[in-house]
């Protein structure tokens, strides 16, 4: 690969790494099988709202649906026509708890494909009260603080997880301040920073054309987290895909405008990918054979429009190794 075209792409690795996104380009996989996000009618976005007072109880909700009525969940809905996940996301906290806040970093994904994709942030308090039941409407009755001792009826025991998750970011931040990014993307995509790693050396696997490029992926309805990784891996290297694990680390960063309908209401997460030998060999009756000895590159691409990029900047080198051991960014997860 020629040295300019080297040094953009791990420039645009660079920008990524650093919570960054880049223009998202036509897609290189599943494109002709996906159709554009419309919100409400092929994609739901749902954001939920981890907010601690200074004591760390946690805000609550009193639900007003009646399949969950006076049940209790954290503020929590469906993102709007129009709006930013931000801006949804202060919207609910607003209607269902009476204050406004402030988004501090997202702290889980989870999406059950494109059809259904929940954004956990944790935020803070800026102004407004509490709702109380004077105030009770069809969005909710009350707003509490909980302190997770005294018994209060759940609407769903999920939401456990996500507060104990706010509690670990909030005493110690595990991954860098993740917040969407405001550009616009047509379809849900993954783009894919995915690495091979062996002997200090680490490979980025390239689309070569038009020019060389980080591969991306268009979601399908059955689509899952790991979806995107495994399609591109058996794409490039066939013969080794069963050999090795494909590990979708996390999210460096993801990219949402969703003001124009229909146009730009698709997402596109940007995800660390490590490839990995397997590690255990094994016979086809399922019995060990020795271990071949450690790979010192990248399987061979077998596949022509594919290419192994062996990574120049000893600082970008670094910095996903680093990564890769540690997986401190954004976790994504699926449901199914």
């Amino acid at each position: 690969m020629e040295a300019m075209a080297a040094e953009q792409v791990e420039a645009q690795v660079e920008r990524l790494l650093g919570g960054l996104g880049c223009e998202v380009a036509p897609c290189d996989i599943g494109l002709e099988q996906s159709k554009p996000a419309s919100l409400g009618n092929n994609v739901t976005y749902i954001v939920c709202a981890v907010i601690f007072n200074d004591t760390e109880e946690i805000l609550m909700v009193q639900e007003a649906k009646q399949d969950c009525y006076k049940k209790w969940y954290l503020p929590a809905g469906r993102v709007e026509v129009g709006e930013s996940l931000q801006e949804a996301l202060r919207r609910e906290v607003k209607e269902e708890a009476g204050f406004e806040c402030r988004p501090i970093t997202l702290l889980l994904i989870q999406e059950q494909g494109p059809q259904w994709i929940r954004f956990i942030f944790l935020a803070e308090i800026t102004g407004g009260s509490i709702k109380t039941l004077l105030s009770a409407d069809r969005d909710s009755l009350q707003a509490t603080w909980w302190d997770r001792r005294a018994p209060l009826p759940l609407r769903g025991r999920d939401i456990l997880r996500l507060i104990d998750l706010g509690l670990k970011y909030r005493r110690d931040a595990w991954h860098p301040v993740t917040l969407p990014l405001d550009t616009g993307c047509r379809h849900v995509v993954q783009r894919l920073v995915l690495i091979f790693s062996a002997d200090s050396n680490v490979w980025l696997l390239l689309v070569k054309g038009p020019r060389p490029h980080l591969p991306t992926a268009a979601a399908l309805k059955t689509h899952a987290v790991t979806w995107a990784a495994d399609t591109v891996a058996r794409d490039a290297v066939p013969s080794a895909y069963y050999e090795h694990n494909v590990n979708t680390l996390g999210v460096l960063s993801l990219q949402h405008d969703g003001r124009q309908h229909g146009k730009t209401d698709g997402v596109c997460f940007n995800t660390l990918v490590a490839l990995q030998p397997d590690g255990v060999a094994r016979r086809e009756d399922g019995t060990g054979i020795p271990p071949a000895p450690p790979a010192r590159g990248p399987p061979p691409v077998e596949n022509p429009r594919y290419v192994w990029h062996r990574v120049l900047s000893p600082g970008l080198r670094d910095k996903l190794l680093e990564k890769s051991a540690t997986a401190a960014i954004l976790p994504m997860h699926s449901l199914y």
